[in-house]
């Protein structure tokens, strides 16, 4: 190993004290093998001096008694080695780390003998067998391991129960927390703890102190609370355009990040469930597809489309349907008219096209109403009404979806958000979670197509 004259040190911690480069710079200048040892240099010149440079002429011999406390130090407090060898008085931290493993393989008899030739284990087969009165009896030793093994297994027990519970209970920061509570109500040995979760001491008491550390994203975090309660299904990248609205700008890795750490990762999931078809044939006029999935518009309520979902509610036991019928118009996605009922007829059906067509008379082109080939859309009633008014109809081919994918995708979205993993048990609260999620989608569900706004502050912002 490089040896070092006490001048090249004093000189290597001025340039560094005196902000002429890094440590790696520093290293480099003079040169010395690692920044490490530059660094190791600068704490114990901080710590005690241009004296605890000098190398000794004789090495410091410490006894048995100073080693045991020293190690015993060590495993029963949250300091580090250097922050004890600091504590002791010791510039090489490196003979700590030594005695805290020779403590850890052979006990507190590790140093009994730490100078010289290491001494031959004598023959025990060669002397007689004394026991030693200090020596525990069979029973008892019998009885000591019961006693840790019950230890061991309710350890195990609390801490793989609540890492199953805690949101990030497979991280070193999720351990930590589990670790420190675990210690704090159950007052087991922290050593014993760390050795069944596998974590680290260093890495432990590193998040120990980040606890006690003040939040620095705490008010980031009571907004992102206070709009999850308004948005429930809001992911990350609304949630930037939401604080944004809010005066605070994040980046979206940021937020993600503590979008995970409050647990407020979107949990709505997609569940396959079969398709309400009102396809029966043909049983009227059908019309030609004049979409031709052009879904796009720049003029509000020219272009509408709609379709009609099934939902399943309970009234008394006996499971029921219920049936949506909204229009959509494809300028902003916003939804115009609807009607809920508990049978799929004609009558609700109507009941949303009056007031489609009374909500779009506004428009100064000729309008689009665009459906699938549903046996109501064919009746010469519904087609009837769109020539009265001078309404183009236009219908999806035959057993294609995509053909009103904007449709089936709002139902999507509605179905994802508040109606898979629920059990409804009227009508009356299905309609009306129906109704609420509606009027929120229109006013306050933002959308990147929509520049980040709802479909009805998009239509406001551009009719100024």
């Amino acid at each position: 190993m490089a040896k070092y004259s006490f001048d090249l040190k004093l000189k290597a911690v001025i340039d560094y004290e005196q902000g002429l480069g890094s440590y790696q710079f520093i290293a480099d200048k003079y040169p010395v093998k690692t920044s490490g040892r530059i660094k190791d240099w600068v704490h114990i010149y901080q710590t005690f001096g241009s004296r605890g440079l000098q190398r000794k002429r004789q090495n410091t011999v410490y006894d048995t008694q100073f080693k045991l406390n020293a190690v015993n130090l060590y495993l029963t407090s949250e300091k580090s080695y250097r922050e004890i060898g600091d504590q002791l008085g010791m510039t090489n931290n490196v003979l700590l780390t030594r005695w805290v493993l020779d403590y850890r393989e052979k006990g507190e008899f590790a140093f009994s003998n730490s100078r010289g030739r290491p001494r031959k284990e004598p023959d025990m087969s060669k002397q007689k067998s004394s026991k030693q009165p200090s020596d525990l009896s069979e029973t008892e030793q019998k009885l000591a391991q019961l006693q840790n093994e019950n230890l061991k297994l309710r350890i195990e027990n609390e801490y793989f129960k609540r890492a199953e519970e805690a949101e990030n209970g497979t991280t070193s920061e999720g351990k930590s927390k589990l670790v420190q509570t675990l210690q704090g109500e159950f007052k087991f040995p922290l050593k014993k703890i760390l050795s069944i979760t596998g974590l680290p001491k260093a890495t432990y008491y590193y998040w120990v102190k980040r606890f006690k550390r003040a939040n620095k994203d705490d008010a980031i975090e009571k907004k992102m609370l206070e709009i999850r309660a308004e948005h429930p299904n809001a992911g990350y990248r609304p949630m930037v355009e939401l604080l944004k609205q809010k005066g605070i700008h994040a980046n979206h890795k940021r937020v993600q990040r503590l979008m995970k750490k409050l647990g407020l990762c979107v949990t709505s999931y997609w569940r396959k469930s079969r398709k309400y078809n009102s396809y029966k044939g043909t049983v009227g006029q059908v019309a030609k597809n004049k979409l031709h999935r052009r879904f796009n518009t720049s003029v509000p309520h020219q272009k509408l489309t709609t379709d009609t979902t099934e939902f399943k509610y309970y009234d008394q036991g006996v499971q029921k349907k219920a049936y949506l019928n909204p229009y959509l118009d494809l300028f902003n996605n916003e939804i115009i008219s609807f009607e809920v009922s508990k049978r799929p007829t004609y009558e609700a059906i109507s009941i949303a096209l009056k007031q489609a067509i009374v909500i779009t008379s506004d428009c100064l082109y000729r309008r689009t109403f665009h459906s699938d080939q549903g046996w109501a859309y064919q009746m010469h009633q519904y087609t009837d009404k769109l020539k009265a008014h001078r309404i183009f109809q236009s219908m999806s081919r035959k057993g294609n979806c995509h053909d009103n994918s904007v449709m089936e995708n709002f139902f999507g979205l509605l179905k994802q958000e508040v109606y898979y993993g629920r059990v409804f048990q009227s009508f009356e609260a299905l309609e009306r979670t129906i109704i609420d999620w509606i009027h929120y989608y229109n006013t306050k569900r933002i959308k990147k197509k929509l520049n980040w706004m709802s479909p009805t502050q998009y239509r406001m912002a551009l009719s100024r």
